[in-house]
This record gives structure tokens, C-alpha cells and sequence, in this order.
């Protein structure tokens, strides 16, 4: 729901000499968004997500331009031993050949997914940086170069309303997942490790549903969001 300064960050990790910056790029990709040119050391990426697509591959990144840090990185792989198979490989390097149009794709239906729901009597907030009325908004324009496809809000009323729009939608799949073709409905607060008090205190209220809009006919992503707010 917020979004970190990450040149802001680096210059300050860089006065204090031996710390080093670590970014998970996950939601952005490096479509949209590359930290190592902002100042990241290590940029780490769930390959799971929007860099495979399919929705078939456990697997994830960790990506350096410091050669003293890719040294013991590639070090440590090699003794924990926890090292993709080929055809997971072979899975991933497919859904790259695709990730321009994807990216491009989740980001465009992102938006206009995240404008209708602003203006949807149903829904409380939207917390979209593609959205103006974000506070974060010129940020975001500053470092990436899009806003991806994740779109999280509140729905009016509780876990009862979150309740009933989970029980109706048809286009959208109920999965705690992200960055796939198929557009995705979470409800964090439901799966959510964290006690009440904590977990409110990082917006995630009982309310808080978090799409992650693919690249699915715009239309018909609408249609079924519109229906299932209708009928809450």
C-alpha cells in the first residue's frame, strides 16, 4: 500500500559503508522498474509471479551487479543446494519471451480496473499508484515506468460484504496469488499470520481485498467486479 523511495533509501544505506540494500522487485518486474539502476545491491524476484506467468513454476532470483556479491550468492546456492530443475527453468525463460506484452497488458487493465473501482458506490478506497488521487502517485511516475497490475481496496462494510463478493465472482479466481494471466482475487486479512492490532496497523482491515488483475478481456473483468460489488 505504500510505496519506498528506493534512491532515497540507497543514498542512505551508502553512508553507513558495509550495509548493503536489498529490494524485492516482485510486483513491478524489471519491465516496470529497475532498482539495481536506483541504487539497489541485491534485487530479488519471485520468478513465480509476473516473470513466469503461467502459474506453473516455484521459483525465485536474486540478482546483483556487484561482483563481490554475486560471488558469495552463486557460493551460497551451491552449498544450500536449493537449485532449479531444468524444466522449471525451461518454464521461466517461456514466460520471458512474453513478459513485454503481458506487463504491458496487466498495467493497462491495472488502471482502468482501479478507475472503475474509485468511482463504484460499494467501494471505499482504492490504493492504486496509477491512480492521481494516490499520495504516492508522482513517486511512483519518478521510478517506474508503469504501475502493474495489482490493484488493492476496501469494500464497503466487513467480512461479511468481502464475504459475499468472494461467493460471486465468475471471471476472477479466489487464490493468494499474483502476476498470472488469470486475474486473481486475495483476501489477505483471512490468511493473514498477524494478529488483529498488527495487521490493521498495516492497513489490512477485515475488508481489504487485493486483486491481481491479467490480461483477460477488460470488459469482462469489469462486468464480473461490477456484479459482485452489486451484490453485496
Amino acid at each position: 500500500m505504500k510505496i519506498v523511495d528506493i534512491a532515497a533509501i540507497a543514498e542512505i544505506v551508502k553512508r553507513h559503508g558495509k550495509a548493503f540494500m536489498v529490494v524485492d522487485n516482485t510486483f513491478m518486474s524489471p519491465y516496470f522498474q529497475n532498482p539495481l539502476l536506483l541504487g539497489a545491491d541485491i534485487v530479488m524476484h519471485s520468478l513465480t509471479k509476473y516473470m513466469n506467468g503461467h502459474s506453473d513454476v516455484l521459483m525465485g532470483a536474486a540478482v546483483t551487479n556487484r561482483e563481490d556479491l554475486y560471488k558469495k550468492l552463486k557460493e551460497t546456492s551451491k552449498s544450500i543446494g536449493s537449485l532449479p530443475s531444468p524444466m522449471d527453468c525451461f518454464l521461466c525463460l517461456r514466460g520471458l519471451k512474453t513478459l513485454h506484452l503481458r506487463m504491458e497488458r496487466h498495467n493497462e487493465n491495472g488502471m482502468k480496473v482501479a478507475e472503475f473501482l474509485e468511482k463504484h458506490p460499494k467501494v471505499e478506497k482504492v490504493f492504486y499508484p496509477g491512480l492521481k488521487s494516490h499520495p504516492q502517485h508522482d513517486l511512483a511516475k519518478r521510478q517506474s515506468r508503469g504501475f502493474s497490475g495489482l490493484v488493492p481496496f476496501r469494500i464497503k462494510g466487513g467480512l461479511k460484504e468481502v464475504r459475499i463478493f468472494t461467493s460471486r465472482i465468475k471471471v476472477f479466481t479466489l487464490a493468494g496469488s499474483l502476476g498470472n494471466v488469470e486475474s486473481l482475487v486475495d483476501v489477505t486479512a483471512v490468511r493473514s499470520t498477524m494478529n488483529k492490532e498488527t495487521r490493521e496497523s498495516l492497513g489490512i482491515t477485515d475488508n481489504f481485498i487485493r486483486l491481481s488483475v491479467g490480461v483477460e478481456d477488460i470488459n469482462d473483468l469489469i462486468a464480473d467486479l461490477d456484479q459482485a460489488l452489486l451484490g453485496c
